[in-house]
């Protein structure tokens, strides 16, 4: 009997030792579901990085606004503010200022064949009159023509600036033209020019007009103003200024050195 008694408390026994690992057990899978959770989390946790790697369509956006501004070699602003002061407007954006041979290269000109180059154009000088000066040209006219060629060159496709010293004086000339690979005027009148000291650019004493094509008429004049110009002490005083118009179906070097009137 006794022993019947003690088998049966050992199968008791068993039966609570069997519920009570059921319920740890069931206690426990929480435990290991949050572990698993937390394993996973640490999985994409791990993997973000990687899809990182892909950026949105706003990063080349903000970048592509940092490039202000948006120069490049024909495209300056402050010399084409500095044409728009001269009446021409690139509107191509293509205006080269060419004040050595360095901007021939990065015009696409080529250089000259000599430098310092000499030039005679007293003969041409009878060729460019003085407006209002003659009855062969008007004021009036003067002004017509100088008006439909800084058009015309406003809307060429590219604009070519020598600048520079006249010979001999401390003058300072600017030629815009739309003469550029065709021939060789850029070129020749850089060698002509004397080089000025390097500085940003601003209104020259001389300002040629040169606009060359198959229907261009064959026109020279130039004209001579005064204009007041502020100085460094903040005064005004007035400065004589010449502009020169030469146009033509290939306006030639001699004539536009004459029409600038600083020839030797």
């Amino acid at each position: 009997f006794r022993q019947r008694i003690t088998t049966m408390n050992f199968h008791r026994a068993a039966t609570l030792c069997r519920g009570q690992s059921s319920k740890l057990l069931a206690a426990s899978r929480p435990s290991l579901a949050n572990n698993a959770a937390t394993s996973s989390s640490s999985r994409l946790f791990s993997a973000a990085p990687a899809a990182a790697t892909t950026l949105p369509p706003s990063i080349p956006r903000v970048g592509a606004a940092t490039a202000f501004p948006n120069e490049y070699p024909g495209q300056n602003y402050i010399f084409n503010w500095c044409l728009n002061a001269d009446g021409v407007t690139p509107l191509q954006k293509c205006a080269f200022r060419i004040t050595k041979p360095l901007d021939l290269k990065v015009a696409g000109l080529a250089l000259p064949k000599s430098s310092p180059l000499n030039v005679n154009a007293k003969s041409d000088r009878s060729k460019v009159p003085e407006a209002g000066m003659t009855e062969a040209l008007s004021f009036d006219t003067f002004d017509e023509v100088t008006q439909r060629t800084k058009d015309a060159l406003s809307l060429s496709k590219g604009l070519y600036c020598p600048e520079g010293h006249a010979p001999n004086t401390k003058f300072g000339v600017r030629v815009i033209t739309n003469s550029g690979k065709e021939d060789t005027l850029v070129s020749d009148l850089m060698a002509y020019l004397e080089r000025m000291p390097k500085r940003d650019p601003t209104s020259q004493s001389v300002t040629c007009y040169v606009l060359g094509g198959p229907s261009c008429e064959e026109f020279a004049g130039y004209a001579i103003e005064e204009v007041e110009e502020q100085t460094e002490d903040g005064s005004r005083e007035a400065i004589s200024v010449a502009t020169v118009v030469i146009t033509g179906k290939k306006p030639s070097l001699k004539r536009v050195v004459a029409g600038g009137g600083f020839c030797g």
